[in-house]
């Protein structure tokens, strides 16, 4: 195999990749013997033609599909070894020569890494972010609590308000004639939910058990259903029953209920701890985000499409993965949300670049301060890879081999180049606060 390698604009390539003439015509006798019983020849048994009868009769191009089909990723894998260029997105292939006889050639189109040119990234400004926990923080997370821990009361005293669980029958009218679709019964709603179209659980709002309400509402214009989309309808609702949410009460018997504490004091303490344990660790991911916001928006680097491309295909197939371990197909997925493949691309597209931007402006970072990973760092993080997988480490690094290995020490680089960044960041509003105070030491200092 031989390969040359073409730097075309805007960090893409072509790769021309020129296998053997003996490694094709192997290529082509093995796809011969893979299909020769499927091949029907006049005067021979199936799987009993002899494989030049074949080409006379279809074309002697019959097997070079199948051939290039097995050439190609051999061929490609061993071309990215022998590369020296940092190759960042999926290979574009075109056969450009493949007869018996001779040489196959095929060329991959191919983004290389870009280079970045780092602009200011030690002592970024970044906006402070303030974590402490309020009165109202800690109100709220308890009255979440206290709404898991509701328990359902039916209501037959009064007309329906909103929240309420209702059910309810019901049958729609467009100029006095029931629509395809529009009657229900036995059906449960709540109150607020948005389960209806605009207006219709609104206008159940007062209505009272087993009296039958006219609740007028009109279509959306891109109603899904195309007969009825933008026009007036009148919906004949009859509520059957109506049930509602009672909270327990705020006290030191709930307090010891839903926590391992006797006292709602001692329960709303643990609260605030919590929370602001939450609130510092956002306010670390957000400081980092901004911080390697700010450093992007200073450097300069120019993405390749193909590069962008792979990896946003990369996150779908994430999400795939995710989706599916929770029982759900993309099908399915498309199905129940209306996106299609295209449209799903595109809305992973802007996270997709961020990705890519914050890897490279953190590399040149680990390259711009020398920034290594030692063996004990390495250990540390194979350690913690072993008890997430509850494996032993040596079969971790057993399954990491030498590239896994060498992702792992990158990996641990570039967490060492966030924390570098970060701790070297000047928090906007705090300086400014400091630069006051060093204004008012002058001036006292003048006076």
């Amino acid at each position: 195999m031989s390969l040359q390698l073409e730097k075309l604009e805007k960090n893409m390539a072509k790769l021309t990749i020129e296998v053997s003439a003996e490694e094709l015509d192997k290529a082509i006798e093995a796809a011969y013997r893979k299909n020769k019983n499927k091949i029907s020849i006049p005067g021979f048994r199936k799987g009993k033609a002899p494989r030049k009868m074949i080409e006379q009769m279809y074309g002697r191009e019959i097997f070079y599909e199948d051939a290039a089909n097995a050439l190609i990723p051999e061929a490609y894998e061993k071309a990215l070894e022998e590369c020296t260029e940092d190759i960042v997105s999926a290979p574009k292939i075109d056969v450009t020569q493949i007869e018996a006889g001779k040489p196959f050639i095929f060329t991959a189109e191919v983004a290389l890494k870009p280079e970045v040119t780092l602009g200011k990234y030690k002592g970024v400004k970044v906006d402070r972010i303030d974590a402490a926990v309020t009165d109202e923080e800690v109100d709220a997370e308890i009255d979440k609590e206290r709404e898991r821990n509701a328990r359902t009361i039916t209501v037959e005293d009064r007309a329906v308000k909103d929240g309420d669980m209702t059910i309810i029958d019901f049958e729609g009218f467009v100029d006095g004639v029931a629509f395809e679709g529009g009657k229900g019964e036995n059906y449960p709603l709540t109150i607020g939910s948005g389960a209806f179209i605009p207006g219709f659980e609104e206008a159940l709002v007062g209505a009272e058990l087993g009296k039958e309400t006219d609740v007028n509402v009109t279509f959306p214009e891109d109603y899904q259903a195309e007969e009825l989309a933008g026009k007036a309808a009148v919906f004949k609702c009859t509520v059957k029953e109506i049930k509602e949410k009672e909270l327990p009460a705020l006290d030191d018997e709930f307090a010891s209920e839903v926590s391992e504490f006797d006292t709602l004091a001692e329960y709303k303490e643990d609260v605030k701890k919590k929370l602001g344990e939450k609130k510092e660790a956002d306010a670390k991911n957000a400081k980092e985000d901004a911080v390697i916001d700010a450093i992007i928006e200073d450097a300069k680097m120019e993405i390749p499409d193909a590069m962008l491309e792979t990896q946003q295909r990369q996150m779908v197939e994430d999400f795939a993965q995710r989706i599916q371990s929770q029982g759900l197909t993309m099908e399915q997925y498309m199905q129940f949300t209306g996106m299609t493949a295209a449209t799903l691309l595109e809305q992973v597209k802007p996270q997709a670049l961020k990705r890519i931007q914050s890897r490279l402006v953190l590399e040149a970072v680990v390259a711009a301060e020398n920034i290594t990973a030692t063996e004990e760092e390495f250990e540390e993080e194979v350690k913690t890879m072993a008890e997430a997988y509850q494996m032993e480490t040596d079969k971790v690094k057993e399954l990491l081999g030498e590239n896994g290995k060498k992702q792992v020490m990158e990996d641990v680089c570039i967490k060492k180049a966030v924390d570098f960044v970060v701790e070297n960041a000047k928090e906007a509003k705090a300086a400014k606060a400091k630069a006051k105070k060093k204004d008012a030491e002058e001036t006292a200092e003048e006076a």
